[in-house]
């Protein structure tokens, strides 16, 4: 049986432009096991630089971090 569900990254990509706000490493991981993933928490890190680096976050806090969404122009 094959598995249909998107990438991780792109779950979590859909869910932070939905919900903005902050996001640490804690609630990016708990949307993915949400979403029906079963991440690592290296690898859901990694995610969020990614996301950050494509412009869609910015870390705001250095230790723990965390980041923001950019704010939507409107």
């Amino acid at each position: 049986m094959s598995d249909h569900r998107p990438s991780q990254r792109v779950s979590l990509e859909k869910a932070i432009r939905a919900l903005r706000g902050l996001w640490d490493t804690q609630r990016a991981h708990t949307t993915l096991r949400d979403a029906g993933h079963e991440p690592e928490e290296k690898h859901t890190r990694q995610i969020l630089r990614d996301l950050a680096s494509s412009g869609l976050l910015v870390k705001v806090q250095d230790r723990p971090v965390l980041y923001r969404t950019e704010p939507m122009n409107e």
